[in-house]
């Protein structure tokens, strides 16, 4: 499934994303300014998580609460070294835990991530839109 969108669609994009995933878990690949930590903001605010949200690049893990007293994990792997790096941060309890969990540069951590992920690629096309493809 892919589409293309501008900033004012994002809303409509976080619902489509939310409404297609078939796991809680959801890879975002794309490149360095394609809108990856912009789309999660969207998306935990369409969960219900009513205060502000942020890249987690230096904590590698954020941690948000929804009004409805769901918990939604935001990692950022892009300073990542090496996959014992997540295993030392015990990256496999998160996934245990059945909540949402948003992984910006999953490359980084392939090995380790569930099969059931949902992997979402955006690129950045030249009238400064964007397309997004779920897999």
């Amino acid at each position: 499934m892919k589409r293309s969108y501008k900033l004012s669609d994002l809303p409509e994009i976080a619902r489509w994303v939310l409404e297609s995933s078939t796991s809680r878990i959801l890879l975002f690949n794309g490149p360095m300014g394609s809108g990856k930590t912009t789309l999660i903001k969207e998306i935990t605010h369409q969960l219900g998580v009513d205060h502000v949200t942020s890249s987690p690049t230096f904590s590698l893990v954020n941690e948000y609460h929804s009004i409805n007293d769901e918990i939604i994990y935001h990692f950022d792997f892009y300073r990542i070294e090496s996959e014992e790096e997540a295993f030392d941060m015990g990256i496999e309890e998160y996934f245990d835990k059945e909540a949402w969990c948003f992984i910006e540069w999953p490359e980084k951590v392939e090995n380790v991530l569930p099969l059931e992920s949902v992997v979402i690629n955006l690129t950045i096309n030249q009238d400064n839109t964007r397309t997004i493809e779920i897999n």
